[in-house]
């Protein structure tokens, strides 16, 4: 990777994260570039110097380029930071790709598992690159961390994790992500990083159920305890390292988005709790609620995985079954006893 003052940074997705980070790295001095699909937002975000309908009240730096063209946007970047809701990364990406430099890094800071394929989202990427991975030496990656995105923008201290199959890639990225309150570690397990950052918005939703039937404090520290065994269940299923649930993309992450009154996912299962239909919850949130599509996905792949996940379950027969939330708590509750 170049030398940080020659570098250009593309950040894809223009929503509340997508902001942050492209913040995080302009504020830095970084030739950052911020691509949105949408012509009027892009506008918007030209002309106001600040994301009113995501992130209102946080100027841009002076430095940050907006562009609504993909192309131009990628072209001649030397790291690319995937930030679009997963439903909708797999088109983004197959329409990038072909403008890819080689030797470039590229970012997924998405925490979703695709519907269609069950694949994670660097594994998307991996699906669409084919042998272009290595015949262009692309360097895939994963940033995950407790960081709601108001909080960075804020300025305030954040701590998260960036992951490569090589450590010594990760630790380049390090370098371009960090700054004085926004602290990067380094790490390899990308597997372990993308199940930890998609599974804790499954649980959040069930905290959030949990809250909204008023079932206290004991309940919601129960939840995130037994949410964490099944998400580190699922992660070594799937080839991760244990130790990696312990880490910010972990343990930490869930503890944020289970307990945090900025979390779309615990918003999403406190008006659950709450008696609201989830068409209705759906309809009056501005922002994507990466947990619900999630759910189906990984429903889907403890079924091809053999994986026992309760509280998943009776998330999913919420969703999608329109189950009633007491009964699914009543149904964890009273299941077989278990040594822990």
């Amino acid at each position: 990777m170049s030398d940080s003052t020659g570098q250009k940074i593309a950040v894809i997705g223009a929503g509340s994260w997508g902001t942050a980070i492209a913040g995080v790295l302009a504020g830095k001095g970084l030739h950052t570039v911020l691509w949105g699909h949408n012509k009027i937002h892009v506008a918007a975000l030209e002309r106001e110097r600040e994301n009113r309908k995501y992130l209102p009240g946080y100027s841009f730096p002076p430095n940050l380029e907006i562009s609504g063209d993909l192309e131009e946007t990628v072209r001649g970047a030397d790291v690319i930071c995937m930030v679009v809701p997963s439903h909708g990364f797999r088109s983004v990406f197959e329409k990038l790709a072909p403008f890819l430099e080689t030797g470039a890094f590229i970012v997924s800071a998405v925490k979703g598992i695709e519907n269609s394929s069950l694949m994670t989202m660097t594994q998307v990427m991996g699906d669409i690159l084919g042998k272009d991975l290595n015949r262009k030496n692309l360097i895939l990656s994963v940033l995950s961390g407790p960081s709601f995105a108001k909080e960075v923008a804020q300025g305030l201290p954040t701590l998260v994790t960036i992951g490569c199959d090589e450590l010594e890639d990760a630790k380049a990225l390090q370098k371009v992500f960090g700054s004085e309150r926004f602290r990067v570690y380094a790490a390899q397990d990308m597997i372990g990083l993308e199940i930890s950052a998609a599974l804790k918005n499954i649980v959040a939703i069930a905290a959030g159920i949990s809250d909204g039937l008023g079932y206290g404090l004991n309940s919601r520290a129960a939840l995130i305890t037994r949410g964490l065994a099944e998400i580190t269940r699922m992660g070594v299923a799937m080839g991760a390292d244990p130790v990696t649930f312990s880490g910010l993309s972990g343990l930490g992450d869930l503890v944020l988005t289970c307990t945090g009154d900025l979390s779309r996912n615990r918003t999403v299962g406190l008006k659950l709790g709450e008696g609201k239909k989830l068409p209705q919850i759906l309809e009056e949130m501005e922002m994507v609620a990466e947990g619900v599509k999630t759910t189906k996905s990984v429903h889907d792949l403890v079924q091809r995985l053999g994986v026992d996940m309760p509280i998943l379950e009776e998330v999913y027969q919420i969703l999608y079954e329109e189950k009633e939330c007491s009964l699914a708590v009543s149904d964890l509750l009273t299941r077989e006893l278990k040594v822990e």
